[in-house]
């Protein structure tokens, strides 16, 4: 067993803290990483917070990156390789096989479940398990294992604060924009929504090369963030009637909106906005029922569709991403705060009020 440190949630309703743990030495196809920076992702604070008592205690963190101390006998990373650790998927169900694995048949019991918390289980704590398997990691912690799914090794030197936020967020944002709606010089895009998932959707609209590029958020700050890099054009929902604002900015309506916020008045905002055969993605976890305006997507000939982890294929779409961080034209840079993980309540506290956009803890 090795000893480690691992933000711990020991208590319903409360916040992780840091605890002293061990962990256990990779089998089978795992890889035991030393984790050199991981990024705090809403998905983290709000599945924390309506995480069952039955199942603490509990160690979240899935935008985890860093450097493979030891590997399994069935491995494919080896050791000294430096990895970005992101969601997980079974490999051999039909999405998987067609390259969806963000569609994964067992998505949910692979990332949002965590392991068995028995025998099995990577952590412990005062010889007791700990649940972990978070998205197939636990990475808020100095150590994690993972396994081949869910590890893609980075062929581009890159710092690790830099090569966090791919895991998810900007995998999402970007993904979204590139993967799932195809975006083209010819698209208006609009993204509501100014948080690390939504800025991402911006960068990966100039990456695009969209016409019009628009970001809808009422946080000033955020909409000066998204015009440095790239939004055309910002708009504040609470000063300005958006839907007659973006016909105006787009000429009559956007061909594509991204919604990242996944607030059920906001969501009937972008439908309405849309031009005639336009396309909503929604990649916002929060509402989990909408009432969807039906006789306006039928006039209108809208579509909207579901995009988890920007539709990609991470072992492809992380490297590409890591490529153009490292050339200059995915400045995730700009959304990033770090904090050192001695420093965690401070940054859990900063995610949860959205003070920061993108917290990235340095664990090494």
């Amino acid at each position: 067993m090795i000893d480690a440190r691992a933000a711990v949630l020991h208590e319903a309703g409360d916040d992780p803290r840091l605890t002293d743990v061990v962990i256990r030495p990779p089998v089978d196809d795992e890889v035991l990483v030393r984790i050199d920076a991981v990024g705090i992702c809403h998905t983290d604070v709000s599945v924390a917070a309506r995480w069952p008592a039955k199942r603490l205690p509990m160690v979240f963190g899935h935008e985890g990156v860093g450097t493979v101390v030891a590997a399994g006998p069935g491995a494919r990373a080896a050791q000294g390789q430096q990895v970005v650790l992101t969601f997980a998927s079974c490999g051999g169900c039909a999405d998987c096989v067609a390259g969806r694995p963000a569609y994964c048949d067992h998505s949910t019991d692979l990332n949002m479940r965590g392991d068995r918390r028995d025998e099995t289980s990577a952590l412990r704590l005062d010889g007791g398990p700990v649940t972990g398997g978070f998205f197939g990691q636990s990475s808020f912690a100095t150590h994690a294992l993972s396994r081949p799914a869910n590890t893609v090794v980075l062929t581009t030197d890159l710092a690790p604060e830099l090569a966090a936020p791919l895991a998810c967020s900007v995998q999402t944002g970007v993904g979204t924009v590139l993967n799932a709606l195809s975006a083209g010089s010819d698209d208006a895009l609009v993204v509501f929504g100014a948080g690390a998932v939504g800025l991402s959707a911006v960068m990966g609209a100039k990456i695009a090369g969209c016409r019009s590029i628009v970001a809808v958020d009422p946080v000033p700050e955020r909409l000066a963030l998204a015009t440095k890099l790239g939004a055309t054009a910002t708009l504040d929902p609470t000063a300005v009637d958006v839907v007659a604002a973006l016909g105006d900015l787009t000429g009559g309506g956007p061909t594509l909106a991204v919604d990242s916020t996944a607030v059920p008045q906001v969501i009937a905002t972008a439908l309405a906005a849309l031009r005639s055969c336009g396309t909503l993605a929604l990649v916002g976890l929060g509402a989990l029922n909408a009432e969807l305006p039906v006789g306006l997507i039928l006039a209108k000939g809208l579509r909207v569709r579901g995009v988890v982890e920007g539709d990609s294929d991470p072992h492809t779409f992380i490297p590409r991403l890591a490529e153009l961080v490292r050339s200059g034209d995915l400045p995730v840079d700009e959304l990033i705060t770090t904090f050192e993980l001695t420093a965690f309540d401070e940054a859990w506290a900063a995610a949860k009020s959205g003070r920061v956009i993108k917290p990235v803890l340095l664990t090494g």
